[in-house]
């Protein structure tokens, strides 16, 4: 993978359509919270991945970060919860993406974001493509994840295009103030605030192939600064434009970005404008959906490699040389959450539980990276590193990088333990959400101490002693 593979990539990750509709959906006041993520979170993660990646350009990512600061136990809860978030998220971006999709058939399809049969065949059809792409290959799915990154941006571009001529012709169905632009701390706020910084996730996922990338010492540094501009950019852009054409308490917070643009092509009589934004916008979501199966598969794969899951899990294929049995394990597990999360849940509601799950295990990791940047910073082999690009400011620079990120996250876990205003059954949605996170940490360390056991008794078996 080059620089614009690498650049591309970071977008298709990153970028979420469903993000901006969430944001619209909250009000105005995500402006503010957009500007204050991107500051508080977004940057510090951009310096802290690209100093990690370059002085560690392993394949594993943050698994190797957080063993190479804190050893072999912590390394692995990192990986461990960094994979398993995928069961949570991938359900949640297959039913954003099948919801979006739906608007391929123009405004009048819109009712079927609130289809449960449509989002689920959309979701398993999103799935595997996807994850078929994958196992062939990076040579092959890397021209998935290119066309997610180019799927996920015009899109965009269109929708502030239309917001902006809209708002000049027929003025904004938003009023746009410095007050109402500022956070609305009520409970949805709080609730929202974590799903904001969530939203900056993804640019670490590279990292996790740095072995698949050409010189990672030039080309992360540009493709990761490169990209996060450009999303920074997009995620305000395209709040503005859909409040400008719809008002927030009728935005869909799965589908709302094309939602708008079906609006906007309604009032100027374009009706295929919309058609063609939701048609590219397939490619961004499969892109989307795609950059993680490449990107967070490696984990186990490596995890699998040091033997704390099963050896199958170090597998890779024959043919095509990927990892391709952890690949089948994470795509089976997610399409099981997606159908288990329905029972008892409107649409939206088994959406958010997807939503808060996969923030809060995602979190997890994180808060390991910013702790090991402060920890490895203090290793002699930081400054004679000729290919570390190093974060500015010497050690002052990597304290308020790791503490920013560190506070950020940490408050970000928390606040996603609070059930939305909307939600209906706060009790089983907290027993859901608490269940499914616990739960799946619980199996992470029952299958940690069982690879150490077995690590332990084959070093005993080939120790002189025992001979």
């Amino acid at each position: 993978m080059g620089l614009w593979d690498v650049l591309l990539f970071n977008i298709a990750a990153v970028l979420g359509p469903r993000w901006i509709a969430a944001a619209a959906h909250n009000g105005t006041s995500s402006i503010s919270l957009w500007l204050l993520a991107a500051l508080l979170f977004f940057v510090p993660t951009a310096f802290i991945v690209v100093e990690l990646s370059t002085r560690f350009p392993k394949e594993g990512g943050l698994y190797v970060w957080s063993k190479e600061a804190f050893g072999e136990f912590h390394g692995f809860v990192s990986g461990w919860t960094y994979w398993i978030y995928t069961f949570f998220y991938f359900p949640g971006l297959l039913m954003a993406s099948a919801a979006m999709g739906a608007y391929v058939g123009g405004s009048g399809a819109g009712y079927l974001t609130q289809s449960r049969t449509f989002l689920m065949a959309g979701s398993f059809a999103f799935l595997f493509v996807a994850v078929f792409m994958n196992i062939v290959g990076l040579n092959v799915g890397k021209w998935l994840q290119n066309a997610g990154g180019v799927g996920s941006y015009i899109p965009l571009v269109m929708l502030a295009g239309m917001g902006a001529y809209l708002w000049h012709a027929h003025g904004s169905a938003t009023h746009f103030t410095l007050a109402n632009m500022r956070p609305t701390w009520n409970w949805d706020t709080v609730n929202f605030w974590p799903q904001i910084a969530f939203a900056f996730t993804g640019i670490e996922l590279c990292a996790a192939m740095s072995e698949e990338v050409r010189e990672p010492r030039k080309t992360f540094p540009r493709a990761i600064f490169g990209s996060g501009f450009l999303i920074a950019v997009g995620y305000l852009a395209g709040t503005f434009a859909v409040l400008s054409i719809m008002k927030s308490e009728g935005v869909d917070p799965k589908s709302g970005m094309f939602q708008a643009i079906a609006v906007g092509s309604t009032i100027l009589r374009i009706g295929f404008f919309g058609i063609v934004a939701a048609f590219l916008n397939l490619f961004g979501n499969a892109g989307g959906i795609g950059t993680t199966v490449a990107g967070i598969s490696r984990i186990p794969f490596v995890v699998g490699i040091d033997r704390y899951l099963p050896s199958a899990f170090g597998k890779i294929h024959p043919k095509w040389r990927t990892p391709w049995v952890a690949i089948l394990v994470q795509a089976g597990i997610s399409g099981a959450i997606l159908l288990a999360i329905q029972v008892s849940e409107s649409v939206n509601g088994a959406y958010q539980i997807l939503v808060d799950a996969g923030t809060i295990l995602n979190f997890i990791p994180f808060l390991y990276m910013y702790a090991a940047i402060i920890k490895l910073a203090y290793r002699p082999d930081r400054i004679g590193n000729a290919n570390a690009v190093l974060i500015p400011g010497g050690k002052l620079g990597v304290w308020l990088m790791g503490s920013l990120g560190f506070a950020v996250v940490l408050g970000g876990i928390a606040l996603s333990l609070i059930p939305p205003a909307e939600s209906a059954h706060k009790w089983l949605f907290e027993t859901k959400l608490i269940g499914g996170t616990l739960g799946g940490i619980l199996i992470g360390l029952t299958l940690y101490y069982r690879g150490a056991r077995a690590k332990a008794r084959e070093s005993a078996a080939m120790s002189p002693s025992a001979n």
